[in-house]
Order: C-alpha cells, then sequence, then structure tokens
C-alpha cells in the first residue's frame, strides 16, 4: 500500500504565505508526476501545479507567479510554496502522486487534504 500525508496548512493573512508538504510512504518503487490540487467549498477540485520528472513544473493560471511546486525525489515528497495569498486561495489542498509499487503495478494516490484558509 501506499499513503500519501500532508501538512501545512492553516489560517493565513490576505498577502502571506504557506508551505505545504506531502510526503509518500509504502511500498514505493517510483513515483512519476507529484501535483497539488484544490477543492473550494461548492467547486470541483482542480490541480494547482503539477512537477514530473524531467520536466519543468507547470501552473494552473490564478496561481502562476505566487506558487511554486518542488520535490525531493529522496524523501519522496512534494511541496508547495505559497506566497501572496488571496482570500481566493482558500480550500482544501490535495496532493496527488503517479506511483509504480514495488509490484510494478502503477496507480494514482490522493493524500487527505489540508485546508487552507485565508482571511482577515
Amino acid at each position: 500500500q501506499v499513503q500519501l500525508v500532508e501538512s501545512g496548512g492553516g489560517l493565513v493573512q490576505p498577502g502571506g504565505s504557506l508551505r505545504l508538504s506531502c510526503v509518500a510512504s509504502g511500498s514505493i518503487f517510483s513515483i512519476n508526476t507529484m501535483a497539488w490540487y484544490r477543492q473550494a467549498p461548492g467547486k470541483q477540485r482542480e490541480p494547482v501545479a503539477v512537477v514530473t520528472d524531467g520536466s519543468s513544473p507547470t501552473y494552473a493560471d490564478p496561481v502562476k507567479g505566487r506558487f511554486t511546486i518542488s520535490r525531493d525525489n529522496a524523501k519522496n515528497t512534494v511541496y508547495l510554496q505559497m506566497n501572496s495569498l488571496k482570500p481566493e486561495d482558500t480550500a482544501v489542498y490535495y496532493c496527488n502522486a503517479q506511483v509504480t509499487n514495488t509490484a510494478r503495478s502503477r496507480a494514482p494516490y490522493w493524500g487527505q487534504g489540508t485546508q487552507v484558509t485565508v482571511s482577515s
């Protein structure tokens, strides 16, 4: 089994910063793509940022220039540095990873989500 655990969410004022982390653990052979998604109340889950080994990260238009995704392959960890936060960034943020397990089976996995609230 593979587990993803997010951390780093919380309450922050507009203009502030937060750093989210997501650690993957379990029967992992390799991880291809790692990504962050978010879901605001009453809205569908949407991609925020994606990083694939050997490729440049991609970002959703609303977060370009403010958010930065990075990964540490040695730690099976992906980060999301969020700067200049806005109230519209308020959402539950989910980590996603495309994992090949030790049985060489590939599947997507999700974390449990971490709440980010931007409010004064």
